[in-house]
């Protein structure tokens, strides 16, 4: 039950980030919302740790700034995955990445 929770909170997050970030659409109504949320899900559980220690020197040097470049290009990369997820370059999968995060962790923390 906890984990159907966290992925409704998920799927309210991307609602949210597609409603407020410009430069960001969705052509398939909810199925592709629900895609967006589940593909999101898996790549921050096993993408983004493995990314995440490979990039480890450069993000060292940038003092953790490549990390939001990382999100932002795995966030980007949902386009690829998912028909119907639109994201228009590199500065809204920027600012959709970061406030996904953001949205994210909020209902997280208060589910």
């Amino acid at each position: 039950m906890h984990t159907v929770l966290k992925y409704l909170g998920t799927v309210a997050a991307v609602y949210l980030t597609v409603s407020i970030v410009p430069g960001i659409t969705v052509a398939g109504g909810w199925i592709t919302i629900l895609l967006v949320a589940l593909v999101w899900s898996v790549i921050t559980m096993v993408i983004r740790p493995v990314l995440g220690i490979l990039t480890l020197p450069i993000t060292l040097i940038t003092f953790g700034l490549f990390s939001f470049i990382l999100n932002a290009l795995l966030f980007w990369a949902m386009t690829l995955v998912v028909p119907g997820f639109i994201v228009a370059g590199f500065l809204p999968a920027l600012f959709g990445a970061v406030v996904l995060s953001i949205l994210t962790w909020l209902i997280h923390k208060i589910l």
